[in-house]
């Protein structure tokens, strides 16, 4: 039975890879997107996995929309609120015929966007799609139910902070921007989440402006046939009026100097050190961009210089990692680390600096970048063998341009890197004055 399964694993990954080839496509899957008269995104993957349907709803707002001072939390509030129900189908009730249907539901909110996430059998296709199309249109909550959810929230926000990592990261989203709306983790500031109950008006305000159809994208992936599926859609969702108002967000200026700052975490921890850059917005033909995503691993991945340094061979860290990720307007490139003892904190610190200045001065070895460049593809490929994995490899994407091409744009690209573009990513980003670091050190 095991080889069966791996022989069909192969003969999947092999199928992937003469179809990206011979397409000159990464994305493995046929793809049909629709744009409904009220805005909203229709993308539809049918692909072979009977009975099996994934089913993504992509809100374009996350906690970077949260621009009004003193109303942060409220993307990641509505994440609670949507399982509230509407007067058709109250929570309750809602819950119960996901529970029905043996689907599992759930959702996730990040800086730039809230996905909301259902799996289930290609047979309740239909109820899922009047379930979700309804939710998104009719949400209704009362103030008590409000209230409580707002309580839930701040319980979250509470057990969040006995995390010296959230501690941590809340400081450095704090310190490095002064002006965008990055400042606040998704959570929100804690002093925001405290008045969040008295906020009942504001949230009913929030939903009507972010939660239409021209902000939204319905991605739906597995054993489902396009033409139908798209006429369901368009039979629940197509008198969704469109209303989306865009927030208005204060660009972050320039920073012209090195920013520290050390915490004391109320507990014990080992001590931390988070060194951040500021990066750029995510733009998929942006080369010091798409370097970045390749030198978190060239620079800190687990066969780096640094890692069989600190990690392996001197064993004075926990660990060491990075974090280049993608964002939607310019946001942080950071380094990490948990330090076993308190007096190699500076030592750590300068072994990371060390190198950033080899990538900024030596060009890395051209069959490296090679094999990390096919790597990167591949294991992306290697991901999308359900629905489930397919579906949930997209959301990042819509967020930025609600297309599946961008997929194929980005790896093109990526694939036409240079060790020169490695080096002069580097160097535009490992600034000494677009630098932040913070140190998290415990109680004795």
């Amino acid at each position: 039975m095991h080889k069966i399964i791996q022989f069909s694993i192969v003969i999947l990954l092999v199928s992937l890879i003469v179809y990206a080839s011979a397409e000159e496509k990464v994305f493995p899957y046929e793809v049909h997107e629709t744009i409904l008269e009220n805005g909203l995104t229709v993308i539809l993957v049918p692909m072979d996995s009977p009975g099996l349907v994934s089913y993504h709803s992509v809100v374009r707002t996350g906690s970077r929309d949260e621009w009004e001072p003193g109303k942060s939390g409220f993307a990641h509030f509505f994440e609670h609120m949507m399982f509230r129900g509407t007067e058709k189908y109250p929570g309750p009730i809602y819950d119960s015929l996901i529970t029905s249907i043996g689907a599992d539901a759930n959702a996730y909110t990040t800086n730039d966007r809230t996905v909301y996430h259902l799996n289930f059998a290609s047979e309740d296709l239909e109820k899922v799609i009047e379930l979700e199309s309804d939710r998104f249109q009719n949400l209704k909550y009362s103030l008590q139910d409000f209230q409580t959810e707002a309580g839930a929230v701040y319980g979250e926000y509470r057990k969040s902070i006995t995390s010296p990592w959230s501690v941590g990261f809340e400081k450095m989203y704090d310190m490095a921007f002064d002006k965008h709306t990055y400042k606040h983790t998704t959570i929100g500031f804690e002093r925001d989440i405290i008045q969040m109950p008295n906020q009942y008006d504001y949230s009913i305000s929030f939903f009507n402006r972010y939660y239409r159809p021209d902000n939204i994208v319905v991605l739906i992936v597995g054993d489902i046939e396009p033409n139908n599926t798209l006429k369901l859609v368009k039979q629940y969702y197509e008198n969704w009026k469109e209303g989306y108002v865009p927030p208005q967000i204060t660009p972050e200026p320039e920073q012209k100097g090195e920013r520290r700052e050390y915490v004391k975490f109320d507990g014990k921890t080992l001590p931390i050190i988070m060194i951040a850059f500021k990066g750029d917005a995510f733009d998929v033909n942006n080369k010091n961009v798409l370097a970045s995503y390749l030198l978190e691993e060239l620079a800190f991945g687990s066969t780096s210089d640094i890692y069989k340094q600190l990690v392996l061979n001197e064993q004075k860290v926990q660990f060491i990692s990075a974090g280049f990720n993608f964002s939607r307007d310019p946001g942080l490139l950071s380094i990490y680390s948990m330090i076993k003892n308190p007096s190699d904190i500076p030592y750590v610190e300068n072994q990371v600096y060390n190198v950033l200045d080899k990538f900024k001065n030596e060009l890395v070895d051209e069959e490296k970048l090679e094999k990390l460049k096919k790597r990167t593809k591949y294991q992306f490929l290697m991901r999308l063998d359900n629905p489930k994995s397919v579906a949930s490899s997209l959301p990042m994407f819509l967020t930025y341009e609600p297309t599946v091409d961008l997929v194929d744009e980005l790896f093109s690209n990526i694939m036409k890197l240079t060790p020169e573009d490695i080096k002069e990513a580097a160097n535009h980003y490992f600034q000494k004055d677009k630098r932040n670091v913070i140190i998290v050190e415990g109680v004795k």
